[in-house]
């Protein structure tokens, strides 16, 4: 199946997913042997050990490949595997420029891991452009990094105008996918060198299989990546790669219903005078709602909001939810909350969670495929609870 010529629904599918000629199975098999026999030594198959890889693996791949538009795919045991992975690409003394608002988990590998090995990191606001044009302007720089929407406070950066600017100094730009998926936003069409995502998240789906990936177009990136995917070994089980592309199938029409009832809540939410702020892109008082709309196709199915009264308002709303699960991480069929600052941003300075706007009184919630008006209802009654 050519990719180029099926819609993101159809991929989602069947790309990589032919029918078993043998069998004729019309899901992807779960190849779990650790080794492949070969009939002579000078005589290799296309598969010698899984860690190197995997036939299950491989349709995941080129699976996810299709996804995004990208000529090469790689699955990881995680995200922070693959965040890892590519960074090993960068050696001492080289600089990356990062906006600070990212993941908790990737911030903890460039300031605790990479920087004190010699990597130099240079945190710019990547949604102030001005800014990234001094950064940029510093010296040389390798790659610039990025998320958009971002993590929890859901600021957009301009992908297009940043991604010119780094190439005209040589950089590289990568983008964590993670939040909008291939479904919402397409970054390779918006000069994107290479994209990340957590597969865990909505990709997956399901909150039943952790996985990391990198997509890329650019041969030569992707070779260097594919001998550290092996050399390092960071990567997914077969059945791991079985549960993602379970999960992808229903990947369009998941991210349509989160966008949906993620927008009915984010209007109703807007309006409560619990919420002190309101953060969603597809608010008309969302500050960069005009570049949602231009870059993506869908505003996603987070929301985050500060309430009025700091920990002890958040603490007790937290305290009185029944549908939103308190957990860590996002994506899921079901609905989640989080406290940002003790949670997924808790390896964050206490200053730059602070200065980020990340306190105390802000919440974090992943809006699953539940009904709206039980979803509403459950709000209403912690907020209501709340200010009783």
């Amino acid at each position: 199946m050519n990719p180029e010529s099926r819609s993101l629904e159809t991929l989602a599918i069947h790309a990589a997913q032919d029918v078993d000629t043998t069998t004729g199975a019309v899901m992807p098999s779960i190849v779990v042997s650790s080794t492949f026999a070969r009939p002579h030594p000078e005589q290799p198959r296309a598969f010698a050990y899984a860690r190197s890889n995997n036939p299950t693996r491989q349709t995941l791949e080129q699976c996810l490949a299709a996804l995004e538009g990208a000529r090469h795919g790689l699955a990881f045991a995680s995200g922070c595997a693959a965040v890892s992975t590519l960074l090993q690409m960068l050696e001492p003394g080289q600089r990356l420029i990062a906006s600070p608002d990212l993941y908790g988990g990737t911030y903890r590998i460039l300031e605790q891991v990479m920087a004190p090995k010699g990597l130099e990191i240079r945190w710019v606001d990547l949604c102030d452009l001005e800014a990234l044009d001094a950064a940029l302007a510093e010296g040389p720089c390798a790659y610039v990094w990025v998320e958009t929407p971002t993590n929890p406070l859901l600021r957009l950066v301009d992908l297009r105008a940043l991604s010119e600017k780094a190439h005209r100094h040589g950089a590289k730009v990568v983008l964590d996918n993670t939040f909008a998926t291939p479904v919402l936003q397409r970054p390779f069409e918006l000069g994107v060198d290479l994209v990340l995502h957590s597969t865990t998240k909505y990709l997956n789906g399901h909150s039943d299989m952790i996985g990391g990936a990198i997509l890329t177009c650019d041969d030569a990136l992707a070779q260097k990546l594919r001998f550290l995917q092996n050399a390092l070994g960071a990567v997914p089980s077969p059945f791991d790669c079985f549960l993602l592309l379970r999960g992808i199938k229903t990947l369009c029409v998941r991210m349509e219903r989160h966008c949906q009832t993620a927008l009915r809540l984010a209007e109703w939410l807007e309006a409560r005078p619990e919420v002190e702020t309101l953060y969603y892109p597809g608010l008309p008082s969302h500050p960069q709602h005009a570049l949602a709309k231009r870059q993506m196709k869908g505003f996603g199915g987070m929301i985050s909001l500060r309430l009025k009264g700091g920990w002890r308002a958040a603490e007790s709303v937290l305290s009185r939810l029944r549908l939103f699960a308190l957990a860590e991480s996002l994506g899921g069929v079901e609905s989640l909350v989080c406290h940002p600052a003790k949670m997924t941003h808790a390896a964050l300075p206490a200053e730059l969670k602070a200065r980020l706007g990340i306190d105390e009184g802000l919440i974090r919630f992943s809006v699953g495929l539940e009904s709206f008006d039980d979803l509403r209802a459950d709000l209403e009654r912690a907020l209501g609870e709340e200010s009783s």
